[in-house]
């Protein structure tokens, strides 16, 4: 596949793929996070747990900014 790819081969434009892209890795990383929080709960770093869960909640602020992105332009389509 070449670098220069705009939706001609899937159909979707690099602009809306890469919206989907971020969210989906937003989304993710949500999910990842949970397991690191419950890492460092399990050795009793509070701290480290609390850094995990900012991080995370970011990441959910992230996926929602998207999905909101993706529904008002994909509804457009």
């Amino acid at each position: 596949m070449s670098d220069s790819e705009t939706g001609s081969v899937t159909g979707t434009k690099d602009k809306d793929y890469n919206v989907i892209w971020f969210t989906e890795t937003c989304l993710s990383n949500v999910l990842r996070l949970e397991g690191y929080i419950q890492d460092a709960e399990r050795d009793g770093d509070s701290d480290l747990a609390d850094f995990f869960r900012r991080a995370q909640a970011e990441s959910r602020k992230g996926a929602e900014q998207g999905k909101a992105l993706l529904k008002e332009r994909l509804g457009r389509s």
